[in-house]
């Protein structure tokens, strides 16, 4: 779990948000179980999706939005992992990916990139 800092595209506040994070191989995920509507997901976008992270300390990221195509492996594994998210996304845990690439173009997903 993570706290999500992003400029509000329109009140130009930061805004916070908590999110769980998705680790596979040696990246790092963010995904939005509201899906694209989720204003935080809107805001990271306004933002050409510079954010900050606070997991004990505040750090600077880029967020990279993930291609539909590549999303299915992360959104099986987030929902493992985020047992809260499973009624927002309508496909079992256990379910193989090929019913995650039914609705993957509709769960954004970034990856977390460092800023140096």
């Amino acid at each position: 779990m993570l706290t999500l800092e992003v400029r509000g595209r329109t009140s130009g506040k930061i805004i916070t948000f908590p999110l769980v994070v998705t680790p596979i191989e040696d990246q790092r995920y963010l995904v939005s179980m509201l899906g694209n509507d989720a204003q935080w997901v809107k805001n990271v976008r306004a933002a050409s999706g510079k954010a900050y992270i606070r997991c004990g300390k505040r750090t600077e990221v880029r967020l990279e939005d993930v291609p539909a195509q590549q999303r299915p492996p992360i959104l099986k594994k987030y929902l493992q992992r985020a047992p809260g998210a499973r009624p927002h996304i309508p496909v079992n845990k256990d379910a193989p990916l090929v019913e995650f690439e039914k609705v993957a173009a509709d769960y954004p997903v970034f990856r977390i990139i460092p800023v140096s």
